[in-house]
């Protein structure tokens, strides 16, 4: 089970902040299916951060090896959420497919 803690979102502008909220949320589906049977119960931390015009949001998820942590900053919030969890998908499934070792799987030909 993945839980999905959302710190300083009131940060973002009142305009963008339902935008960026569901688009967190459809994102967390995707680790919510990867880590179905998985051991440990997760959560998905995103931090949101403004300092003058840029906004800084970055993602982070405690698994049993590693914790993946990443980061973004772009002048638009919604481009720097998209972008982010573009790569930590990445990043998550990678260390994922460490931990289970898929990588010394082989199929019999």
């Amino acid at each position: 089970m993945v839980k999905l803690l959302i710190k300083n979102i009131k940060e973002v502008e009142e305009a963008a902040r339902q935008q960026v909220e569901e688009l967190i949320r459809s994102k967390v589906e995707f680790y919510e299916n990867l880590f179905k049977k998985y051991d440990k119960d997760l959560t998905l931390e995103v931090i949101f951060d403004k300092s003058s015009s840029l906004y800084k949001v970055s993602a982070s998820i405690d698994l049993k090896s590693k914790k993946v942590l990443l980061a973004e900053e772009n002048k638009e919030v919604l481009k720097a959420v998209t972008t982010l969890f573009n790569e930590f998908k990445k990043a998550v499934k990678r260390q994922y497919e460490l931990e289970r070792k898929d990588y010394e799987y082989k199929r019999k030909r």
